[in-house]
């Protein structure tokens, strides 16, 4: 009752979803960050209940009963600080049911070396699109990831914060190409390899 909504259920599991795309009419796509649950310690000395966040997480989940909804599948992806335009703007996340493709840009954060804490940051180590196969039955499958830079300097430079204008936002495709945008070039990859087919870079400065 679009009037009168109410909650049927609730699924308590680790992490959360920032952005929910239907799949079909029983299974959603969830866009968010897996959770880490914060040391009793710490929790009671702080008073609080919370989690650290993670890297970002994608679930499929089965609402077929709406009142007793499942998660089917998840992957997460990077670690904590890994982030995608996809959290906040829907425009960003491309989903084909036909195809079984979805594709999403991701600035990937990873620790290196072993993990310390919970809260530990990642560093910057990718930006771009991660393109995956998905359905019912597998889940998500990582096909492979295309990137607007043509080397890592930038991301040994970035500290905590990434600068540049290669950074993925949109991701299109027309038949078997796949269209990448950032601030600087357009760029095309076969749909089925990845292989990059061509790149029109911008002219900085035009206006």
């Amino acid at each position: 009752d679009h009037k009168n909504p109410s909650v049927l259920a609730k699924l308590k599991i680790p992490g959360y979803s920032d952005y929910l795309h239907p799949y079909d009419e029983t299974h959603i796509i969830g866009i968010g960050k897996e959770t880490v649950e914060a040391e009793e310690e710490l929790k009671e000395g702080r008073g609080l209940d919370f989690a650290w966040y993670q890297g970002v997480k994608m679930a499929i989940f089965d609402v077929s009963d709406v009142e007793n909804p499942i998660e089917m599948h998840k992957v997460v992806i990077g670690d904590r600080g890994t982030d995608s335009d996809a959290l906040h703007d829907h425009k960003a996340f491309l989903f084909d049911k036909k195809k079984n493709l979805l594709i999403i840009p991701i600035t990937l954060a990873e620790i290196k070396g072993e993990k310390t804490r919970d809260n530990q940051q990642g560093e910057f180590t990718f930006q771009g699109s991660y393109v995956y196969g998905i359905t019912l039955k597998d889940g998500f499958e990582l096909k492979g990831r295309v990137t607007h830079y043509d080397d890592d300097e930038v991301f040994k430079k970035s500290g905590y914060y990434l600068r540049g204008d290669s950074a993925i936002k949109r991701n299109l495709y027309i038949e078997n190409v796949l269209y990448t945008l950032s601030d600087s070039r357009l760029q095309l990859n076969d749909l089925n390899d990845l292989e990059r087919l061509k790149v029109l870079e911008f002219d900085k400065n035009e206006e």
